[in-house]
């Protein structure tokens, strides 16, 4: 007897927790039952259990677990292609949710990366339809948000099918193709080196000018520095010929004196000389007379 009560409460154990689960915060979950979605009976609707402690039959029903939050689709860089027939790299991301969780389950199993490669593909084919009806000025300047919207409006009304609610759509980063960026970078710096030597030629012109201007002020600028030096120099000349012709003037004989002295010197100066000459000569004139006179 005291068996069978023991079994017995082993079993409502059992029986209790395999009726019993838990619906954590951030989540909701769908009964199965018979490999169907458990519905309300009144209205059809799938039976969706919030946050909480619940029932169900054990052994039959089977619950999934199901995230309610908002979730971040971040796509990988993709290539789009313009109006312009323009390569672009594309680098976006999705903020989803589950709407229809009875759908969802049906539709990706409730695996949610399946979930994100079928949202993934519906979201780049808006933004495919929306980057081919516009110019690359138009995408980068001013109607990069009327793109988000209009893929975003696309990309919903697609993904009702997988029972997911699109948040919103938004473009990260546009990027050109590598090869097109080098093309584009090589490109401007040519343009950079022809402006480039473009200023230094007007520089270098501009030099030669300058260079040129001075070098004549110079020629100017020594052409009356040495006329003027002549000037002065022929000035000075003059001045010391008056002078001297003033002084033989007043005294002759003294100065002729003086200048035969100066002579003298000047030519017994170096006991390496040799003089040949008359001593009657008229340059020993001072020496064979004792006085200064005839």
């Amino acid at each position: 007897m005291k068996n069978l009560i023991i079994a017995s409460l082993v079993l409502v154990a059992i029986l209790a927790s395999g009726s019993l689960f838990v619906v954590k915060e951030g989540e909701r979950a769908i009964v199965i039952q018979f490999g169907k979605v458990q519905r309300d009976d009144a209205t059809g609707d799938t039976l969706v259990y919030e946050p909480g402690l619940h029932f169900k039959l054990p052994f039959i029903d089977s619950v999934r677990h199901l995230d309610a939050r908002i979730q971040t689709l971040d796509d990988t860089p993709d290539r789009f292609v313009t109006s312009e027939k323009k390569d672009l790299i594309v680098n976006s991301y999705v903020k989803w949710r589950i709407s229809d969780f009875a759908r969802y389950y049906l539709s990706t199993g409730g695996n949610k990366l399946q979930a994100e490669a079928l949202l993934k593909q519906k979201v780049n084919n808006g933004l495919r339809s929306e980057f081919g009806t516009r110019t690359i000025a138009q995408i980068v300047s001013g109607e990069r948000s009327a793109l988000m919207n209009q893929a975003m409006e696309q990309a919903s009304s697609s993904s009702d099918e997988l029972g997911i609610e699109i948040v919103d759509v938004r473009v990260k980063q546009i990027n050109l193709p590598t090869e097109v960026s080098n093309s584009i970078f090589q490109r401007m710096r040519a343009e950079r080196a022809a402006v480039a030597r473009e200023h230094r030629s007007e520089g270098q012109e501009q030099a030669d000018i300058i260079r040129a201007d001075i070098d004549a002020k110079v020629t100017v600028m020594l052409a009356d520095a040495e006329r003027n030096a002549r000037q002065l120099r022929g000035e000075g000349d003059a001045s010391a010929a008056q002078i001297y012709a003033d002084t033989y003037s007043k005294n002759p004989d003294f100065y002729s004196f003086l200048r035969s002295m100066d002579a003298y010197k000047a030519s017994f100066n170096s006991k390496q000389d040799v003089l040949v000459i008359e001593p009657d000569s008229e340059f020993f004139r001072y020496m064979n007379v004792s006085s200064g006179g005839e």
